[in-house]
């Protein structure tokens, strides 16, 4: 077997073993078989606010990083470059709220992440776990 050859084979069986997702990250066809059923969200009712995640030679940042929503709200995270997450960390937020999990981690450009509003008025922040420390973080104030 060539090395060509043999570097094809590797790379389909990589790539099958990290199963397909569909644009939100998600295992197509729903959710990871064996997990158990997610609660259902409430319907969005207000706008979609789209908050891109870049990386190039500016750095790594949210664009906008600074955000006003009301409940019912939707933020939406594109991926633009890079390989980002969204998280939601307790030592930057009120206690009491219930924040959504750490994102699994956007890979391909155009991988969305969407997040209704669900909490109470307020200011909360997020951030790119991997990179808050280089400045990667946000700002969202729930009217």
């Amino acid at each position: 077997m060539n090395r060509s050859s043999f570097c094809a084979i590797t790379l389909s069986l990589v790539l099958g073993a990290c199963g397909a997702r569909d644009s939100t990250g998600t295992p197509a066809g729903g959710a990871a078989a064996g997990a158990p059923a997610a609660a259902t969200a409430a319907p969005a009712t207000g706008r979609t606010i789209e908050i891109r995640t870049v990386s190039d030679e500016k750095g790594n940042r949210f664009e906008p990083n600074k955000v006003e929503a009301k409940p019912g709200d939707v933020l939406k995270f594109t991926l633009v470059s890079g390989v980002h997450n969204v998280s939601w960390p307790a030592d930057k937020n009120p206690s009491g709220v219930t924040f959504p999990e750490p994102s699994e981690m956007l890979q391909l450009p155009g991988q969305t992440l969407e997040l209704p509003v669900t909490f109470p008025k307020g200011e909360y922040h997020w951030q790119c776990d991997p990179h808050a420390a280089l400045g990667m973080t946000g700002e969202l104030e729930v009217e």
